[in-house]
This record gives structure tokens, C-alpha cells and sequence, in this order.
């Protein structure tokens, strides 16, 4: 089953790039530079390697993430959208102020 239920398959993909991978790659980054500096090697030369696999990891976290928010979002509207099927009554549309 995984962290998502089999429903959440139908939903297309997100994109590779999203706001939450860009954001998530670049603090696994920023954690390689503080974890550099902190026993004092140099930040951007030093650990290129670790520097590149916390960045992916960080990614894949965000794609992730992502993936988990889309399908919130989506169960959300699909709720909200049946909730109004069943109670027309209660979204009944309004007059135009235009006569």
C-alpha cells in the first residue's frame, strides 16, 4: 500500500520539478554546507558526494510530499463536490444584479 492509498494512482503524476522538491533539495544542500562548516572543512568544496545525495534525498522527499498533497486536495474536492450533489438546495444560485 505504501504511504498512499491505491486511489491516489488515478491522479497524474506531478511534475519532476515542483516547489516542493526545489525546496526540499536545496535545504538537504544547505544541511551539507551547516554540516561542512561545522567541522570546519570547506562548505562548498568538501563532501561534493554528500552534497548531491541530500539534495536527492531532500527531492525525492518533495516529489513525495507532493504527490501526498495533490491527493489530499483531490479527496477534498471530490467530498466537497458530492456534499453539493446531495444538498442542491443549500447552493441554489442567486439573481444577477444586472436586470
Amino acid at each position: 500500500m505504501g504511504l498512499l492509498p491505491d486511489e491516489a494512482k488515478v491522479l497524474p503524476p506531478p511534475g519532476i520539478v515542483n516547489r516542493n522538491s526545489v525546496w526540499f533539495g536545496f535545504m538537504g544542500w544547505c544541511t551539507a554546507m551547516i554540516h561542512n562548516a561545522m567541522n570546519r572543512r570547506p562548505p562548498l568544496k568538501s563532501g561534493v558526494h554528500r552534497q548531491a545525495l541530500f539534495v536527492s534525498i531532500g527531492w525525492l522527499l518533495g516529489y513525495h510530499l507532493t504527490k501526498h498533497e495533490n491527493y489530499t486536495y483531490a479527496k477534498l474536492d471530490r467530498d466537497m463536490r458530492e456534499y453539493i450533489r446531495q444538498h442542491p438546495e443549500e447552493f441554489a444560485e442567486k439573481g444577477t444584479i444586472v436586470p
